[in-house]
């Protein structure tokens, strides 16, 4: 089953939710209340390797309302699935610098979203990818002057591109499959977004976004409310 997931572009069925969710939240809660939580219930799960993010979402108290961010890091290298998921919902919930640490009083407003990563390929342009399918992984030089605007279309049969000798350092950013749609950006609009995100405060060019090496992928997922995770501990044995 895991396997399948890594190699296709499915979502998780149900019981991943337990099984995967639910022990995000099982990890956040127990570092939240500092351990003195009852005993958690151990993973079933194979324990294969993947890439993978864990995002933290708030949800509204108000009707019809989009969940919040709440926090969301990952990481590109597999590492085993057990280890990493606890590992990353406390990262995400706990280290990223966009947000204030996630603490105990929140716990029951949480959803936990987690994304295994898969079906990585290198994009031919920054424009080579499908809002809605794929995620983008972006990495380009830091630009130490500014480029030429003027510069055609990655569609065009045009070879100019900036030189060696205008960049240094490398930045690099990526949005999840489903941030884009969410946020209702094209394709160019997700990745000047993506180069902010990266670091870039100066002018965006076409030369600057032809100049990006671009890595799209795309995710299976599974997400958990407060209350799907109560439910799984009771089915699973568990007091809360």
């Amino acid at each position: 089953m895991l396997q399948s997931l890594y190699t296709l572009p499915l979502h998780f069925p149900v019981d991943f939710i337990a099984r995967d969710c639910a022990h995000g939240l099982e990890a956040l809660r127990s570092a939240a209340l500092d351990g003195e939580t009852p005993t958690p219930v151990p993973p079933k799960f194979p324990d294969e390797k993947y890439p993978l993010f864990v995002t933290w979402n708030t949800r509204s108290s108000r009707p019809g309302r989009a969940p919040r961010l709440r926090g969301c890091i990952g990481n590109f290298e597999a590492m085993p699935l057990r280890e990493g998921l606890a590992e990353y919902a406390l990262i995400s919930a706990f280290r990223d610098s966009r947000f204030n640490k996630i603490e105990e009083w929140e716990l029951e407003s949480l959803e936990c979203d987690i994304s295994l990563l898969t079906n990585f390929e290198d994009a031919s342009s920054y424009l080579d990818w499908t809002v809605g399918v794929h995620g983008v992984y972006i990495s380009f030089p830091y630009p130490t002057s500014t480029l030429d605007s003027s510069a055609p279309s990655p569609l065009s049969s045009s070879v100019s591109v900036p030189t060696r000798s205008t960049f240094k350092r490398t930045l690099t950013a990526t949005y999840l499959p489903f941030v884009a749609q969410e946020q209702g950006w094209d394709k160019t609009e997700t990745i000047d977004s993506a180069i902010r995100k990266a670091g870039w405060n100066g002018r965006i060019t076409e030369d600057l976004r032809r100049s990006i090496k671009l890595r799209r992928y795309q995710t299976a997922m599974c997400a958990a409310t407060w209350e799907e995770y109560v439910q799984w501990r009771k089915d699973n044995g568990g007091k809360i």
